[in-house]
């Protein structure tokens, strides 16, 4: 397989929706010193200024100013004391938007991410299906914490790449008269409590790694 960087800014510079619906089937690259880990993006959530349940829906704070960059930055937040969890950031400098990464089918470097995860190199079938779904469980296994809040994807050592027979990156805007279209599920996102009638949940149809399939359907 090979992977190449989407490093052009017009991928990541438009709105929330059309970009978390194209990152689906990319993959997720953290480069280290001596490994490569990847995984396949497999489930999405789009979170847009306009938004109630969006960091970003009373304006820039220092929490969130990673959202106000311009799109293809990676903003990493807290949660509950316990959790990182990272996020495209989407559209023009100044808007306020990001996709959160909520699951990734494993690829690469799958020994050190289980050893992160679960302390052994050798994961049973049943802790690879739940090594990556979920976007605490992605910024575990990848180490990814908040000094990486604020990365830039086009030049950093995290990126979104694509497989080369994909290229261009930028799919056709969905539509019915898309088959592809037919293997995205659109659904309510998980653990919210605004805006909960916006399907902006989207995952591959029957992936096993995706953390829930059933929501919203």
């Amino acid at each position: 397989m090979n992977l190449y960087r989407i490093s052009s800014p017009s991928f990541f510079n438009r709105e929330v929706v059309s970009v978390a619906r194209d990152l689906l089937g990319k993959f997720f690259i953290k480069e280290e010193k001596n490994f490569l880990l990847a995984g396949k993006i497999v489930e999405v959530e789009a979170y847009d200024s306009s938004d109630p349940a969006s960091h970003s829906f009373n304006g820039q704070t220092p929490r969130n100013s990673v959202m106000f960059l311009r799109g293809g930055h990676l903003y990493v937040y807290f949660i509950y004391g316990v959790h990182y969890c990272c996020n495209v950031v989407t559209g023009k400098k100044g808007h306020g938007a990001a996709v959160l990464i909520r699951a990734l089918e494993p690829v690469a470097g799958i020994q050190l991410l289980s050893a992160r995860r679960f302390n052994t190199k050798s994961p049973s079938p049943s802790r690879l299906i739940n090594l990556l779904n979920g976007p605490a469980k992605i910024c575990s296994a990848f180490s990814i914490d908040k000094a990486h809040n604020g990365l830039d994807l086009l030049a950093g050592n995290i990126y979104i790449a694509s497989e080369k027979s994909h290229f261009p990156a930028v799919s056709p805007s969905p539509s019915p008269e898309n088959p592809a279209d037919e293997l995205i599920v659109a659904s309510k996102r998980i653990g919210i409590t605004k805006s909960t009638g916006l399907l902006w949940r989207f995952y591959l149809k029957n992936n096993i790694y995706v953390s829930k399939n059933s929501i919203g359907k």
